[in-house]
């Protein structure tokens, strides 16, 4: 368990602007206040990542996603909060370019993860969530891995256990239900 400190201490560099490293379901994140266009480009070049390819936003309740996506009928609120372990690509609505890319829509998931649940419970939104490496690199899998590709170039690093997917979480087309990447 990760003291409230730890919590407190990195949603504060996030509202700062700053980024951090986290756990994840299955790999360690980066992470970044999606409010913030300079955090959000920060992160993408740490990953060397185009903004075009757009990012996964992670929340702890539905509500945290409702200033960038459309509403949700009640049957796709059930489907994604009985299916934490899956992002889902939902419409976007005033989502801002630098977190939606090239796309009308948005990826979201709720975690299941209890650091990603405490962090934006403590912040009281949603997260930006891309795994910690750079591009064409294997995703950090603990907090010295993160460290090690990113040096002193991440304002914290939450060290905690990964939850138990062996693979980044799965991701489908809330619309259709098409799997876009399996796990």
């Amino acid at each position: 368990m990760v003291s409230q400190f730890n919590i407190r201490k990195a949603a504060l560099a996030i509202k700062q602007g700053g980024i951090i490293a986290y756990p994840t379901e299955a790999v360690y994140g980066l992470g970044c206040d999606p409010y913030q266009q300079t955090a959000t480009f920060k992160l993408l070049e740490l990953k060397n990542r185009p903004v075009e390819k757009g990012l996964i936003l992670v929340g702890s309740r539905l509500e945290q996603f409702y200033d960038f996506i459309e509403p949700l009928t009640s049957q796709q609120q059930k489907l994604i909060q009985s299916n934490r372990q899956t992002s889902w690509i939902a419409p976007a609505c005033h989502a801002p370019f630098w977190l939606r890319g090239k796309h009308q829509s948005l990826a979201i998931r709720l975690s299941a993860h209890p650091v990603v649940m405490q962090l934006c419970d403590t912040l009281g939104q949603a997260l930006v969530s891309t795994s910690a490496n750079r591009s064409h690199k294997e995703p950090a899998r603990s907090g010295l891995k993160a460290h090690q590709y990113f040096h002193h170039e991440l304002d914290v690093i939450i060290s905690a256990d990964t939850g138990t997917l062996g693979q980044p979480t799965e991701i489908r087309d809330l619309l259709t239900h098409k799997i876009i990447r399996a796990n």
